[in-house]
């Protein structure tokens, strides 16, 4: 597939890639197209620029401080951004809770948290799985009882990336023990800064610590932070999952990762020749290839919907399930191509001010790192396997 831009879109695209080039700094830049890890900092100050120049969220209506771009014109800025090295916006507060308030939040929830999100005033996590509560979100026991003017929170919530960072969680809580499980839950907005909030690092197998166990005990949530009504947060939290595995797909991000396997194989060994020569390699190539590029055709067609109007689908478990699969096929290429530089993993060596001589590569540091984080890309927003159960249900009528 080529795209074939008009003139219009062609000078929207320079226009996108003179900002990127001028906005993103160098050091930025480094850590993201070699894979190290971005720190709390390097988010918010691109994403203040991107606010400063009102291009915060291309994906929200005009009226909340959207962009009013065209399909075509979201896909530009996306693929341009991931070309250039830019951090990806954090998606917890911009693509997941902010579609929710718009859709089911009152007035005063709108104009209260959607200027903070575009501002990056605050810092968002999700609250959704448990232990014992993950795929089988609808047995989730974390519970929120009603006391006057209050909810009243006790529970645990785990797997929450970036809760060390966030002052605000969109949580789901159990309002309700009557009836089936899905009627008795509601969307609540908890405060992070307050009593009985204790949060706990997960350390993963690629040395990270993103992740987290979150513990709530006894914390008091005014009833003007729940969405919607009480025990309807079921269908919020479906819709917030459509448009979280809608962005998931990351198509400009697989390009930019893409390119980055073909310069690696493309590097001369000892003998003269390249990865890039051995047809074997190039066919292995090729195939993930085409996947991303079938991937970027229906990326195309989801947002000319949205565009008219119409919330994410079954589609959206088709993204999640495809986009996934390609960043995980393209990082397993990545271990490939280094070989035996993949083995020597230092986890320290992915964070800022790390000094010592890299052991093989320079690249070949990040890679295996990233390999391991990009396991868990099947799994989170709704395992590839529920995906292909909502897509049984809902397309195939199983």
């Amino acid at each position: 597939m080529e795209l074939i831009l008009s003139s219009e879109e062609e000078k929207f695209r320079d226009e996108v890639r003179e900002f990127v080039s001028t906005e993103v700094s160098e050091e930025i830049r480094r850590k993201t197209m070699t894979g190290f890890r971005l720190d709390k900092e390097d988010h918010e100050s691109w994403q203040k620029k991107l606010y400063a120049k009102g291009w915060m969220a291309p994906g929200w209506p005009v009226e909340h401080g959207g962009t009013g771009w065209t399909p075509m014109q979201k896909h530009i800025f996306e693929e341009e951004c991931a070309a250039a090295g830019a951090p990806p916006v954090i998606a917890f507060g911009v693509t997941m809770v902010a579609p929710v308030i718009m859709a089911f939040g009152n007035q005063e929830q709108k104009d209260y948290y959607l200027p903070r999100i575009l501002r990056s005033d605050d810092w968002w996590c999700q609250g959704y799985s448990e232990p014992g509560s993950g795929s089988d979100l609808a047995s989730l026991r974390t519970k929120a009882v009603l006391n006057g003017d209050h909810y009243i929170v006790n529970g645990q919530k785990t797997w929450t990336t970036m809760a060390q960072h966030a002052n605000l969680m969109f949580c789901l809580v159990r309002t309700s023990d009557e009836g089936k499980r899905q009627e008795g839950i509601s969307f609540l907005l908890i405060d992070m800064e307050q009593p009985g909030v204790t949060v706990q690092p997960i350390k993963t197998i690629d040395g990270s610590v993103e992740i987290n166990n979150v513990f709530l005990e006894d914390v008091k949530v005014p009833v003007g932070n729940r969405i919607g009504e009480e025990n309807k947060g079921w269908t919020y939290a479906k819709y917030l999952l459509g448009h979280e595995r809608t962005s998931i797909a990351a198509v400009g991000r697989s390009k930019a990762q893409l390119k980055r396997l073909k310069t690696i194989a493309s590097a001369e060994e000892q003998d003269g020749k390249s990865l890039i020569d051995d047809p074997t390699f190039r066919e292995k190539i090729a195939d993930i290839e085409i996947s991303l590029l079938a991937l970027e055709s229906l990326v195309l067609r989801v947002l000319s919907d949205e565009s008219a109007g119409k919330g994410p689908g079954p589609e959206a478990s088709f993204l999640k399930i495809r986009g996934t699969e390609v960043q995980q096929g393209i990082t397993e290429l990545l271990i490939e191509a280094i070989g035996n530089y993949a083995h020597p993993f230092v986890p320290e060596s992915m964070e800022t001010g790390w000094n010592e001589d890299p052991i093989g590569p320079e690249y070949a540091a990040s890679i295996a790192p990233h390999y391991f984080n990009w396991r868990k890309a099947s799994i989170y927003g709704g395992s590839n396997e529920i995906q292909k159960n909502i897509i049984a249900k809902a397309v195939l009528g199983f």
